[in-house]
C-alpha cells in the first residue's frame, strides 16, 4: 500500500504530523531511520516567511536524509500563502506543502486561523487556490489538514473536502476532533469515514488515536482512508514508524524494545539534536522527550530528574548506563494515549462576529509573523 500525492509517491501511506517544538530536523531524521513515510516540518507562518522573519527561516532546516522536503504552512491571507508557497518551492526545494487548518491553539483561532478558518468557505477556497497555483509550476503537491469543525454545532469538514477537490488540492487529512475538543476524548473515526465517502477524487487521510500499528490498520479498515497521519502516538516511540511500515507491508511486526534498546534510541535522538543544534542546545531540547521515552518503565524519580537536567552527551551516557538494559517493555502502555490531552474547551476563542457569516473572506484578521506553536 502506497500513497500518491500528485506526482509524489510515498512508499508507506504514513505521514508524521507537525508538532511544535518536536518535529525538528533531528526528530524527522530519527523517525525516517525507522521506516518509510512522509515527515513534515513544523508549522511555519506564511507572513513570517514572506517578510523574512529569522525564527521562521531557522525552522526551515532539513537533514541530509530528507530527500523529500515537506513543510506545513499556516496562513489566513491568500496572497501571503501564495507568496510563501512559491518561496518554499523556489528557494527551499520543498517537494510537498501541507496547509494547516486544524490548529486548535487560542492564539491561532483568535485570528481566524487553524481550525477556525474553514468556517469561512470563500476564504478557504481562495487560500487553497493561491497555494496550488503558486506550487503548480514546480510540480509540488499541496495538501491540507483540518478538523471536524469549530465545535459540534459548527462542523466544517464536509464542506472543506468539497472545496479541496474543487481547488486542486492533492489530498485532505482529517483529525477526528473539533477545535473545542482540542486533544481530549476520542477521535471520531465515523467522521473520517464520512469524509472519505464524500471525497472521491483525491486521497483522504485519517488522524487521531493511532497509538499502535494495529490502530492504523483498523482505521483504514473502518474508514477506507488512503493513509494515516501520526502525531502524539510517536512521542518517545519513533520505532512506531518501523511497525507501521511493516504492518502496511503485510508483515506482523510489533516492536517491544527492552529498556536497553530504548536507551539506544534516546542516545541516537540526543546525538542528532546535538548535530543540528550544538551540544548545549541539543541536550536542552532532548530533555522534553525523557518522560515520553521512559513512560511505564521503572526508572525512579531521581533518574528521571537527572535526565531532565542533562547538559552534555557524556552526562547522558553516564545516566543511561545506570538503567537496566534487560527491563522488558511495559505492555500496559500499549494503546495508551501519549502527549497532551487536557479537557474540552467551553468556548473557542474566535474573532468577533466570526460565526455570523460562513462565506466571508475575513482577511482583515492579520496573522502573526512569528512561526512556531
Amino acid at each position: 500500500m502506497t500513497l500518491r500525492l500528485g506526482n509524489l509517491e510515498i512508499a508507506t501511506p504514513v505521514v508524521l504530523a507537525p508538532m511544535a517544538g518536536i518535529t525538528n530536523a533531528a526528530y524527522r531524521r530519527l523517525c525516517a531511520e525507522q521506516g518509510a513515510g512522509l515527515y513534515v516540518c513544523e508549522m511555519i507562518t506564511s507572513r513570517g516567511l514572506v517578510e523574512g522573519d529569522q525564527h521562521t527561516k531557522d525552522m526551515l532546516v532539513f537533514d541530509d536524509l530528507e530527500t523529500v522536503r515537506s513543510v506545513q504552512l499556516y496562513g489566513t491571507d491568500p496572497v501571503y500563502v501564495g507568496k510563501a508557497a512559491e518561496i518554499l518551492c523556489a528557494e527551499y526545494g520543498v517537494a510537498h506543502i501541507d496547509l494547516n487548518f486544524g490548529c486548535p491553539v487560542p492564539k491561532v483561532t483568535r485570528k481566524g486561523g487553524g481550525g477556525a478558518l474553514p468556517w469561512k468557505r470563500n476564504l478557504l477556497g481562495e487560500i487553497l487556490r493561491h497555494a496550488v497555483t503558486a506550487a503548480e509550476p514546480y510540480g509540488v503537491p499541496v495538501t491540507m489538514k483540518t478538523r471536524k469543525g469549530i465545535d459540534a454545532d459548527h462542523l466544517t469538514y464536509l464542506d472543506a473536502g468539497r472545496i479541496a477537490e474543487e481547488s486542486g488540492i492533492a489530498a485532505i487529512a482529517l483529525h477526528g476532533r473539533t477545535v473545542s475538543q482540542a486533544y481530549s476524548g476520542l477521535a471520531d473515526w465515523d467522521a473520517i469515514a464520512a469524509l472519505k465517502a464524500s471525497v472521491t477524487t483525491i486521497p483522504v487521510l485519517g488522524n487521531g488515536d493511532v497509538w499502535e500499528a494495529a490502530d492504523a490498520l483498523r482505521m483504514v479498515e473502518q474508514t477506507g482512508v488512503d493513509g494515516v497521519v501520526v502525531g502524539r502516538g510517536c512521542l518517545g516511540r519513533p520505532w512506531l514508524f518501523r511497525d507501521l511500515a511493516a504492518a502496511f507491508a503485510g508483515e506482523s511486526v510489533a516492536t517491544l524494545p527492552t529498556l536497553g534498546e530504548v536507551s539506544t534510541m534516546m542516545r541516537r535522538h540526543a546525538e542528532l539534536l546535538c548535530r543540528h543544534m550544538g551540544e548545549e542546545r541539543g541536550c536542552k531540547e532532548f530533555r522534553k522527550h525523557v518522560t515520553w521515552y521512559l513512560k511505564g518503565f521503572s526508572a525512579g524519580g531521581a533518574m528521571r530528574r537527572d535526565l531532565g537536567l542533562v547538559r552534555s552527551l557524556a552526562d547522558l551516557d553516564a545516566l543511561l548506563d545506570e538503567l537496566d538494559p534487560e527491563e522488558a517493555f511495559p505492555v500496559s502502555e500499549l494503546g495508551a494515549p501519549r502527549g497532551r490531552q487536557g479537557a474540552p474547551r467551553e468556548k473557542v476563542v474566535l474573532p468577533e462576529g466570526w460565526l455570523d457569516d460562513t462565506d466571508g473572506i475575513g482577511c482583515e484578521i492579520a496573522e502573526d509573523t512569528v512561526s512556531g506553536g
